[in-house]
């Protein structure tokens, strides 16, 4: 796979709506860009952490442990739907605060099932992994960047309001709902 044919397919990856870039949007429109965007080193350490070894030796641990992707996949799903919970609470009850932080990031994304694409498919090259992993880093920061700034817009434009919030938080609560039973699904299907 040449560079731009790489950089089109992480950027197409990326960009499609999940865990992680669901959670950047909803940070955009709670703590508007500036903030979102100092959560990004969350994120990138969350991929990097996952995407790294796999990209490395993943091939090989994945065909002689069956169960271990399975065993992610219901890690992902679970904690996908501790999110969905989270962000359905509402905004302002005892102990929510903002619904999307480092912490929070960074586990998400570790989990996210991307990242097994990313890592056993798209990285892997024994003479450019450096490179490969610096451009993911750096589309991975673009993308982000982007996903805050869409719910930075959406704040802008009225979303700060509790009732907009409100409902921004249950539409992101209800698509993560969706992403875990279909990661539950693949998870017992495999």
């Amino acid at each position: 796979m040449t560079g731009f044919e790489l950089t089109i397919a992480l950027l197409l990856l990326l960009l499609t709506p999940g865990p992680t870039n669901s959670l950047m949007l909803v940070a955009g429109a709670e703590r508007g860009l500036t903030g979102a965007v100092r959560l990004i080193p969350a994120e990138l350490a969350g991929y990097l952490l996952t995407v790294a070894p796999l990209a490395l030796a993943g091939a090989a641990l994945l065909a002689d442990h069956e169960g271990l992707r399975t065993g992610l996949t219901l890690a992902a799903a679970v904690w996908v739907a501790v999110l969905a919970a989270k962000l359905w609470r509402v905004p302002g009850e005892a102990g929510t605060g903002p619904a999307v932080d480092a912490r929070a990031l960074f586990v998400t994304t570790a989990l996210n099932p991307k990242a097994l694409i990313f890592g056993l498919v798209l990285l892997p090259s024994p003479d450019r992994l450096a490179e490969n992993l610096l451009l993911f880093a750096g589309l991975v920061a673009l993308v982000a960047v982007l996903w805050a700034g869409i719910g930075a817009v959406i704040r802008a434009g009225g979303t700060h309001q509790p009732r907009a919030l409100f409902v921004l938080r249950r539409l992101a609560s209800v698509w993560l709902a969706l992403i875990s039973v279909a990661l539950i699904a693949r998870g017992v299907g495999a």
